[in-house]
């Protein structure tokens, strides 16, 4: 419980200017970008270091205050909202990049450097950090840990689990403790490093980490495929990693967000098509130039209308952009916007797509589609409006069927959101009561006071299963 000697202890450890209990402070940390889920928190601290984290953890798990570590707030599902009250944890004064290694090729960085400008730092030097969530823009490198982002180049280079090597973490308890290190092999004890990664700051407060860099591709090319048949972009996608080709990005968007994309943007997309593939690959000239020929006659060869290749690094770079505004820019048609992230084997992409037109039609919604294709992530998202409570209730019924969907077709219920609050009622779906139930002893033996991050990915209430039906 937040009390006045709660606070003057806060003060204490971190100096009056670095809490902030007023409303007006409070409002601007209820909320995250998950619509529905706005709560006030208790008080707003930004800690200097690891050492006042610690201290600070001692002093919550003594008045059994909820701790919610906050990065940028870009959170998708409601993760970094404080639904139980509590202190929001901000990092601020920790946003500093501590090492660059070219020897090792390593970055160690505190949790609150933005992702883009880390990305920046490493490129100087000729290094390559791969994952780019479309908000690395404004995310920060704390908030990829706690969800595991994923981005654009996902697909060749993976997820950020598959870059972090070493973690500083300040456990529930107070303690500090440093998984893995900058090193190729380590079998030594359990994976704490990947059991914190994702985990949505439930278990602990990364306060350090150590990334894993790779050498700057030689080169990459980038094409538009264009479609009249949603189905047949999608057809593309599992032929082309059928081809044993993969690309470094393949991703899928629809005529509704292509049209909102090019409203927003307005570089030159096609609208008058029904789907788009946008495709990159990179690496040595001569397997790029290979691999963008065989891609480019996999997609005619599957009805594409046509396929254009950037003709500079600029046209290409508008292109990525373009792609990664795409929720801004569907966030513009409605007050309220909901993205999901259902994700099915890439096989299955054909599937999925129809689905969700089925799904839409049936519920009478908008629901644009876009996304990562080539691994099987795709981001069904409805403009709406959260004060007509009947559309809403549509809304939630169909996203309940996509992503019943999913899971009948091997897939699951997030692929780089997160659980948070919005998914928790659904995670059962995915995991079953026993993977609930092992997860869950997890928590309890690192937080038995369960004051880290409370009620995310454990609901109070699960969903019932839904049955799919046309």
């Amino acid at each position: 419980m937040v009390t006045q000697d709660f606070t003057d202890a806060l003060i204490s450890i971190v100096d009056k200017e670095n809490v902030d209990d007023s409303k007006a402070g409070r409002l601007v940390y209820s909320y995250d970008a998950t619509p529905q889920f706005q709560s006030m928190p208790d008080i707003v601290v930004s800690p200097r270091n690891t050492k006042e984290i610690s201290e600070i953890v001692k002093l919550c798990s003594e008045y059994k205050v909820p701790i919610v570590p906050r990065g940028s707030g870009t959170n998708l599902c409601a993760g970094t909202c404080p639904t139980e009250g509590g202190l929001v944890l901000l990092f601020k004064h920790m946003n500093q990049i501590l090492e660059i290694d070219e020897e090792n090729l390593t970055v160690t960085v505190q949790p609150g450097i933005i992702t883009l400008e880390m990305i920046h730092a490493v490129e100087d030097k000729g290094l390559f950090y791969p994952p780019d969530p479309s908000s690395m823009k404004i995310s920060t490198i704390g908030g990829n840990i706690n969800e595991n982002s994923g981005g654009l180049r996902g697909l060749k280079y993976g997820v950020t689990r598959d870059y972090v090597l070493a973690l500083e973490i300040v456990l529930p308890n107070g303690d500090i403790i440093r998984t893995g290190g900058k090193l190729a092999k380590d079998v030594a004890g359990y994976d704490l490093t990947r059991l914190f990664v994702g985990s949505e700051g439930t278990l602990g407060i990364i306060t350090e980490a150590t990334l894993k860099l790779i050498p700057m591709p030689e080169t990459k090319k980038t094409m538009l495929a264009l479609y009249q048949d949603l189905e047949a972009a999608a057809r593309s996608v599992s032929k082309i990693i059928a081809n044993k080709i993969i690309p470094t990005t393949l991703e899928f968007l629809d005529q509704p967000t292509l049209i909102a994309v090019e409203d927003f943007a307005n570089i030159g997309l096609p609208t008058n098509v029904k789907a788009v593939l946008l495709i990159e690959q990179d690496g040595s000239s001569d397997v790029v130039e290979k691999d963008m020929k065989e891609m480019a006659s996999i997609c005619l060869e599957e009805s594409a209308e046509s396929v254009q290749v950037a003709g500079s690094e600029e046209e290409a770079d508008a292109l990525r952009t373009a792609r990664r505004t795409a929720l801004s820019a569907l966030a513009r048609l409605k007050p309220t916007t909901i993205l999901e992230d259902a994700t099915v084997p890439r096989s299955e992409i054909a599937k999925m797509v129809r689905a969700i037109n089925e799904i839409a039609q049936k519920y009478q919604l908008n629901i644009c589609t876009f996304g990562h294709a080539g691994d099987g992530n795709l981001h069904p998202t409805c403009p709406t409006d959260i004060r007509n409570h009947e559309e809403i209730e549509r809304v939630e019924q169909a996203f309940a069927e996509i992503f019943a969907k999913a899971i009948e077709l091997g897939g699951t219920i997030t692929g780089e959101h997160g659980v948070g609050v919005m998914k928790a009622p659904y995670l059962e779906w995915k995991l079953g009561q026993e993977g609930i139930a092992a997860m869950k002893a997890i928590k309890s033996s690192f937080d038995p006071l369960n004051i880290m991050n409370p009620g995310k990915v454990f609901a109070k209430d699960n969903r019932k299963r839904v049955v799919v039906t046309k």
